[in-house]
């Protein structure tokens, strides 16, 4: 079933200890039997957190989706999570004008760079001493 999932077996027995996956049926020569709800359990939660849910997300996720009807939940989590990602690009990619900055200025050194007017680095405090009423608890 791992390799069906392409995941390791590892990774299934940390599912299962988690209880993201229910115990599996044993033969009777001890070996495992899974079925095909518990691979498609295993591809959803893998997908989720391609999706960037973490396994507690997935968790209660997939608790509200045992519950017979519909599936409240679902939706409002992708979009507190679709929020989420939104927010870490803006922050990315002001990062990434940043180090833009950077390398067109031709900044070399952390600490001469960060002392000279028009520096692009982002850390005006670097260099600059603080005052005696910023040390003071």
């Amino acid at each position: 079933m791992a390799a069906a999932a392409g995941v390791n077996v590892q990774t299934v027995r940390y599912y299962e200890r988690r209880g993201l996956l229910p115990a599996p049926a044993r033969s009777l020569g001890g070996h495992r039997e899974y079925d095909q709800d518990t691979l498609t359990t295993l591809r959803v939660i893998r997908a989720a957190q391609r999706l960037g849910f973490t396994l507690a997300e997935i968790e209660e996720l997939l608790e509200l989706g045992r519950h017979r009807g519909p599936r409240p939940g679902l939706r409002e989590r992708a979009q507190a999570k679709l929020a989420d990602v939104d927010e870490r690009i803006a922050a990315l990619t002001v990062m990434r004008s940043a180090l833009q900055d950077v390398i067109d200025a031709g900044c070399a050194d952390l600490r001469s760079c960060s002392c000279t007017p028009g520096c692009p680095i982002p850390f005006p405090e670097i260099g600059v001493r603080r005052s005696a009423r910023e040390t003071t608890p």
